[in-house]
């Protein structure tokens, strides 16, 4: 049976970012060129590895360059059992917004 992905755009997801769990499924190289406040870097090849990383209680927010990706991760968890949501358009959506931008290696 298909999982069914739930969605957010880039300004609910502005709205809710406030100590939300928030995942960057990017390649390092992307994440460090430019990614959401306070998204954490978990690389999808890396993710089954990492999964435990994960609140198994919250809303885990999932984002990468487009909405692809992100998709596939999500997918991924929810077939786990947690609450994954995919964030649609992905960091491209949210730099298009204006919103903030943070550059390196670590979340801000």
């Amino acid at each position: 049976m298909p999982v069914t992905v739930p969605e957010v755009s880039v300004a609910d997801l502005a709205d809710r970012l406030d100590g939300a769990v928030l995942v960057d499924v990017r390649q390092p190289g992307e994440y460090e060129a430019g990614h959401v406040p306070s998204a954490r870097l978990i690389p999808l090849q890396e993710l089954p590895q990492r999964v435990s990383e994960l609140p198994a209680d919250e809303e885990i927010f999932v984002i990468c360059r487009t909405g692809s990706r992100s998709h596939v991760a999500s997918e991924f968890l929810i077939e786990l059992g947690l609450t994954a949501v995919n964030v649609v358009g992905g960091t491209l959506a949210w730099f298009e917004s204006g919103r903030e931008v943070v550059a390196g290696d670590q979340p801000a």
